[in-house]
Parts: C-alpha cells; structure tokens; sequence
C-alpha cells in the first residue's frame, strides 16, 4: 500500500504459517468481469455449502478441526461475510461499518484514521466492535482486529501505552535479540487494545539509490533494510516478537513494493517491470512465513514480469501459482486495499472481489465500508451459480477461520453476567496464561497484578482494582473488591480476546 492513506490508513498485511493446504482447484486463466450488485442483500440458500465429510476431517483437536467445526454451523452468507475486512475510524465506526457487520456478516475490521488518545478509547472501541458479532451476525465468531503497526509515519495507535516505533529502517540497525524484544513490547501494547492483527512488517526491498524515488516504501523509510538479506532477517525478528505476543503478523505487499515509482492508492497502472517470479526479493516474504507470519498482503501493482495482463491482486499467477505453489503458503491471503485505491478503479467494486477470490485470495480489504454491499452481493451472486468458485470461497473461509482458531478467537464467550463465575476466571487464567483452575488464587492475582502493571503481591486491594479498572477503559469508583460493574467490563473484554 502506499503513502496517501498514511494518515488515515496504511493496509499492509503478512505471511503465515502454512496452516492449512491451499485450495485444489485449478488455476483461473483470466479476470472474470462482474456486474456490481448493489440494493438489498442476497440470501442464498445455505444448503450451496453442504458440511464437510466428517471421514475427511483430522482426528486431532487442532485448529483446523475448530475452524471446521466452526464452518459447518455458518450459513453462506455469514461464510462469505468472513472473507472481508472492512475499514472504520480509530476514533469511531462511522454507519457504514457497522452495517457490515451486523447486516452484510462482515468478520474483520481494520482501523483507520490515527489517533493520539492512547490505548483506553481503543480498547473500549474494539470491543463494541466485537460486541456486534451476535448469532444473527457472524454466528458469534469473532473479528479480526487489524491495525497498522510498522513504526515511524505508519503507526495509527499512538498516545498512553503504546511506545513510539522508529521506522522500520531504524529498527533495521537493531540487533536481532533486541528488535525482537521491542516487537515484543508492542505487540502487547497493540494486542491489549483489542487489537489482534498488526498489518505489518513490510517485507518490500528497497536499494538504497532506488529509495528516495519509491514512493510507498524508500521514501517513508518503511524497509528494514536495502538488500533482501537483510529485510529477511529484520523483518523475521520483528515477527517472532510480535508473534510471541499472539498477534497476527500480515507480510506485505508480495510480490515486492521495492521496484516501483508510483503509489498504488493514488496512481493507476504503477508497474514493476524488474520482479520475477525467481527475484531475490521474494526471500524475505519466504523467511516473514517461516518465522510465523500467519497472513500474507498481495500488492496491487503490475509485474510486467510475471502477469503483465493485471495487478497482482487479481493474478492467478501470483496468488495461486507464487505464494500457494512457489511459497507453499496455507495462512490466509489478504488484499491490499479494494476499496478506495486508485490502483483498481477501473473495475467495479463488485468485480474487485471477485477477481480476487477467483485468483485464490482469501480476505478482501477495503478501507471504504460503503462498497461493502455491491462486494458482497457481487460475490454471493458468484456463489450460487458457479460451484468452482463456491468451492473456492468454503475454501477462504475454513483458511480464515483456522487462523482465528490459531489465535484462541474461536473459544466459548462467557456470559457477561458481572459475577465473577467459575467460567469467568477460567477464561481469565486462560488469557493470563496460567493453570486453569477456576479459582481465584494468588497466582493469577500475581499473573493479573503484571498485567495491569502493579506490583505481583498476590493479594487483590484498591490499587490493584483501580489499575485493571484503568486497563479495562472505565473510570475508578475506589472499589477493593469485585464489583458487578468491573465484573461486567472484564467479561466483556475477555470475550473479545477469545
């Protein structure tokens, strides 16, 4: 993604652990034009995805045993909603958003916007935003909460609590140990919040002679390095930080910024007539996945090189052929942005959406939650009259939802009752990372006293209750013990950290 939305947002995604095999299905040979499908929301039938075949499922309890649990009670639509992530401000989710979700089954969200009022409103935010994904929604299953995190003039979450990041060609001169650390610290600042998906690192090589007139990434000092070598190993050690956390990292923009003059937000037909399907700078998107990059951002750029017919975005070749075949990538495949980019305002909203599933996509990003309907009506069309691409979609959701799962997001909610239940603190020892037991004992009052950043005495008083309560986003009431209020916001939050 380039620079102009680097105010209001920079979408950058990552690499992950190969989770669960590609799809199976042939490589699409061409752009499949679409007629945007705007007005009320289709409902197909929810019998186009029929239930696995539980002979073909793994034995073992494991995330994609979740994931495909998870995906047999979803209807179609509620299917197709989890292949998007929809924009809305840090500082507000304007109509538009909230319509997708709670209407369009949308089950991802990336914030936009910056904000300087640090991690408080954010929290508070992120779990009203969670608290939309009902039955009727998402069938309950939670969203992907993406940010982007990458450091100096890409940093939207700023203010109390959450540090300053140097630019990632700053974090370049770290050593690897303690980039690692650092990411490590910010992944915790950001994945409090409710944040649970850092759109970063960017893996795109930059030359040092070519920086200066690369507009989304040299310019911006957004590469960790000038060689592939490096930005391999900088980019890897701000994974394994970030990771260590248990927050998403997305690799981008595959095949590689690095080349190119023009920024894709704002220019149409920027192209990159060097990269090739065998270039070095694929490496470090190689080694972003081995460290654990669970989420992979496609560019939207030209690579005359490899399709010259169309942006990577909607390239089979790129998609399917490079980062499924060449990669042997299984996580999740997200867009760069589809919504608002100049890179792709010549095809229509809806065909945006299509093309990229139909290239073996998994996530449509688009920071403008008003094309929302046309995407998912486009798609949802597709979807009961073309089994290939139906397959297609059961395919992008079980990947997304295996990711989920990988992240503890696909757990039982609590019921948010404000007593302070067995199910409660079982669900707070498993957050804290302790042995569940049920109780409340002085070992997860020490885990908990560290998280809200007092000292682990193992006995609960005024302090410590007026720190979680500070943690939590709602203001002290000089409680000492727990009270149905505080009770009540911690439930809620840990239902969003499932």
């Amino acid at each position: 993604m380039g620079s102009r939305r680097l105010v209001l947002t920079c979408v950058a995604a990552c690499s992950a652990a190969a989770l669960v095999p590609g799809p199976g299905a042939s490589a699409v040979t061409g752009v499949t034009a679409v007629t945007a499908v705007t007005g009320q929301l289709a409902t197909p039938s929810a019998a186009i995805f029929p239930a696995a075949d539980p002979a073909a499922a793994p034995a073992a309890t494991t995330p994609a045993v979740t994931a495909q649990a998870v995906l047999n009670r979803l209807t179609t639509a509620q299917r197709i909603g989890q292949l998007f992530m929809v924009g809305g401000s840090v500082k507000g989710l304007p109509t538009a958003t909230r319509t997708a979700i709670s209407r369009y089954h949308v089950g991802n969200l990336i914030l936009t916007g910056r904000t300087t009022a640090g991690a408080a409103p954010v929290r508070a935010l992120t779990a009203g935003a969670q608290s939309m994904t009902t039955n009727a929604a998402t069938s309950a299953v939670p969203l992907l909460v993406a940010s982007d995190q990458e450091g100096g003039l890409v940093q939207v979450l700023q203010g109390p609590w959450f540090s300053r990041m140097p630019t990632a060609l700053t974090q370049g001169t770290f050593t690897d140990a303690g980039l690692t650390r650092s990411a490590t610290v910010w992944g915790s600042q950001v994945l409090r919040a409710g944040v649970n998906v850092n759109l970063a690192p960017v893996m795109d090589t930059v030359s040092a002679a070519f920086a200066p007139l690369n507009a989304p990434i040299g310019a911006l000092q957004r590469e960790f390095g000038h060689t592939p070598a490096v930005v391999a190993e900088k980019g890897s050690a701000f994974v394994r930080g970030m990771r260590s956390t248990g927050m998403a990292l997305t690799a981008k923009h595959f095949p590689g910024l690095g080349r190119v003059t023009g920024n894709t937000d704002t220019t149409a037909g920027v192209t990159d007539r060097v990269t090739t399907r065998t270039s070095p700078d694929i490496g470090p998107f190689r080694s972003a996945v081995g460290a654990g990059a669970q989420l992979l951002m496609v560019s939207s750029a030209i690579y005359s090189r490899i399709d010259a017919a169309r942006p990577a975005v909607f390239s089979p070749t790129v998609i399917t052929g490079m980062i499924r075949g060449d990669l042997r990538f299984g996580g999740v495949v997200i867009s760069d942005d589809l919504g608002a980019a100049r890179a792709v305002q010549a095809w229509s909203p809806g065909t945006r959406a299509v093309n990229f599933l139909n290239a073996g996509g998994d996530v449509v990003l688009t920071v403008d939650p008003t094309v929302v309907p046309a995407m998912v009506n486009a798609v949802t069309a597709r979807v009961t009259t073309n089994a290939t691409f139906r397959a297609r979609v059961n395919a992008a959701a079980l990947r997304v939802l295996t990711v989920k799962a990988a992240n503890g997001l696909l757990g039982t909610r609590i019921a948010v009752t404000g007593s302070l239940s067995t199910s409660t603190i079982s669900s707070l020892q498993r957050w804290l990372g302790v042995t569940r037991t049920g109780t409340l004992g002085s070992a997860t009052i020490r885990a908990l006293q560290v998280r809200v950043n007092v000292p682990a005495t193992g006995v609960w008083g005024s302090r410590s209750m007026g720190a979680l309560q500070s943690y939590l986003g709602i203001a002290h009431d000089g409680a000492t013990t727990w009270n149905t209020r505080t009770v009540r916001q911690l439930q809620s939050y840990l239902n969003t950290q499932l």
